[in-house]
């Protein structure tokens, strides 16, 4: 049986949103220079893409290196001891 969707917690609940509210469009287009308090007015904005990253899979041979370094470095601890 499933569980119903108002007895999930509200993190589960919380998508990712391609539209954004003004006041976010807002806030990324000043992180980003292209608006200002100043000369510029809310309307009439430009849409703002808002890209949800994906983390990328690791490959095998940057699994390789990652444990490579952690050797390394607990070599370079016994050493120092």
């Amino acid at each position: 049986m499933s569980l119903d969707r108002s007895l999930k917690s509200r993190d589960a609940l919380t998508r990712h949103r391609n539209v954004l509210k003004r006041v976010e469009r807002l806030e990324k287009l000043a992180d980003e220079e292209l608006w200002s308090e100043d000369k510029d007015s809310v309307f009439g904005l430009p849409k703002v893409a808002n890209r949800k990253l994906a983390a990328g899979k690791k490959t095998k041979k940057a699994k390789e290196d990652t444990e490579e370094t952690a050797t390394e470095t607990t070599e370079a601890g016994d050493k120092s001891e």
